[in-house]
């Protein structure tokens, strides 16, 4: 089990629920990461007051860094242990959790260089 940020109605913070989920596999062209660090933007409110409609529930953020754990069918370039970072706002939306699915085409390889944190906090301008 994976903890995440959830909302199931939108509103303000007091609408956010920390909830135990089933991340799963991936799926085919989907990677599995485990987050080591989550970058916050401003455009995550607008997720959770409805600004920007998803369907509900939802998990939130769209951006975040940390290591491939599984690699699904036809997913080429990526491998379980490489270091990644990513923006992805599709739905469900899922940053704000200890592990997550998301298409492979998202990712980008985090250079041994760039640490975690400076990686989640630049893939998106906010």
């Amino acid at each position: 089990m994976a903890n995440a940020i959830r909302f199931h109605e939108t509103g303000g913070p007091d609408v956010l629920r920390m909830e135990e989920v089933t991340v799963g596999a991936p799926g085919a062209g989907e990677v599995r990461v485990r987050h080591h660090a989550i970058g916050l933007n401003f455009a995550d409110i607008y997720y959770r007051t409805g600004l920007y409609p998803v369907p509900l529930p939802n998990g939130m953020g769209v951006e975040a860094a940390g290591v491939v754990e599984a690699v699904g069918p036809g997913v080429e370039g990526f491998a379980p242990g490489d270091r990644v970072t990513y923006t992805y706002t599709g739905t469900p939306l899922g940053a704000y959790s200890s592990e997550f699915v998301l298409p492979a085409r998202h990712l980008i390889h985090l250079p041994d260089g760039v640490d975690f944190e400076t990686a989640a906090a630049c893939t998106m301008r906010g």
